[in-house]
């Protein structure tokens, strides 16, 4: 009797194991307040734009979407992944803009076996040695943009180069994949506070050191005052960035002295592509103004994990099968056609962009060239999964 008791509850057991969860719970940490926060608020936007094409539902099932804000504070992070994991059970965790703040928070995510979806932040080692099974990024590695400004700037000709980038880990990793391609001289290189709104020094440090050119990674706010206090400050030199400096919220708060800037992306405005032209018609609908590259990646983090747990049958337990999923990457990306390298960081496409002004007088990013076709992020090598 015990052994058919005990034969029962385990097939009650498995057999609740294999239903479909009720609904599916996302928690969304991201920055909300402080420089960064226009970058976190065009990821939730993109991401909410997503549930409402999928009406409210991931993979068919009713969504629970818990947004935090960070605060852009690496123990707020901490404490709020623990937060949603361990109370509030989340299937799913996305929306963490800078690296540093997704190293404090990985651990929870990861440790725990849920998956993390990275709408933004790419950092180098989860892409190589340190790759899980738990972490899927849609945007990029954080070298990956500035390698293809560095083939650009290569290709131009530049032979001394001033570097300027926030002293963080994504700071870094950006510089490290410029120098990946860019093999002249540097006429200096200086990293400010993640956050910092003033450069009258750095600036005063470009001119002195007579570079043939500048690149520079200052997103969000930093980038938005270092364009103004840059043509304040009258400077002759040619200005090469990412696409992170110079993204459609940034485009739109500086204006007249982007015009004419090249930089470098996996995304724009006017790729030609089904997906991305609902994407954007949509949004600046929604919202009332243009979408950037962060709120693409949001856009396309929602749409992954909606296909993924599509593709399961809402069996989000079976966590071999998820992965799977999420792996083969079953939704129509706002870049086109989208697939995962084996570390699970995007094989992709980076464009030479330039703005200028559209027909309705806004500046804008338009698509010069492709800089790599399908490029592969520079660690994936190191990744044994």
């Amino acid at each position: 009797m015990k052994k058919k008791l005990l034969c029962l509850a385990l097939a009650c057991f498995c057999a609740a194991s294999a239903l479909a969860a009720e609904k599916i719970k996302v928690g969304f940490i991201t920055t909300l307040s402080g420089p960064g926060g226009v970058l976190g608020v065009a990821i939730r936007d993109g991401f909410n734009l997503a549930l409402e094409h999928t009406g409210g539902k991931l993979g068919g099932l009713p969504a629970e979407v818990i947004i935090e804000d960070d605060q852009q504070k690496p123990d707020v992070a901490k404490q709020l992944a623990d937060k949603l994991v361990k109370r509030d059970k989340v299937d799913f965790g996305t929306g963490i803009v800078f690296q540093n703040l997704l190293q404090a928070a990985q651990s929870s995510f990861l440790g725990a076996e849920t998956f993390y979806v990275s709408p933004n932040t790419g950092p180098s080692d989860l892409a190589g040695a340190n790759c899980n099974p738990y972490f899927f990024a849609v945007s990029w590695v954080s070298d990956s943009y500035s390698e293809a400004s560095g083939k650009n700037m290569q290709d131009k000709g530049y032979k001394n180069v001033f570097v300027i980038a926030p002293n963080y880990p994504g700071g870094k990793d950006v510089v490290n994949g410029f120098k990946r391609y860019y093999k002249g001289a540097y006429a200096g290189e200086v990293y400010t506070k993640l956050g910092q709104l003033d450069y009258a020094v750095e600036i005063s440090q470009i001119r002195a050191a007579k570079a043939d050119a500048v690149f520079f990674f200052l997103p969000g706010g930093m980038g938005v005052n270092f364009l103004k206090q840059w043509h304040q400050a009258g400077m002759g030199v040619p200005l090469f960035g990412t696409g992170w400096s110079f993204d459609q919220d940034t485009l739109a708060a500086v204006g007249e002295p982007t015009l004419g800037a090249l930089n470098a992306a996996h995304w724009n405005l006017d790729l030609d592509n089904a997906a991305n032209k609902k994407f954007v018609a949509d949004f600046e609908k929604k919202y009332g103004r243009l979408p950037n590259e962060y709120a693409s990646q949001g856009y396309d983090a929602a749409m992954l994990i909606d296909a993924a747990v599509r593709d399961v049958k809402g069996k989000v337990e079976d966590k071999a099968a998820l992965r799977r999923a999420l792996e083969a990457a079953n939704f129509k990306s706002t870049r086109g056609a989208f697939r995962f390298n084996k570390n699970h960081f995007p094989v992709q496409n980076y464009y030479l962009r330039q703005v200028v002004k559209d027909d309705k007088g806004r500046f804008v990013n338009k698509t010069v060239a492709t800089i790599f076709t399908d490029h592969p992020d520079a660690y994936v090598a190191a990744c044994k999964m």
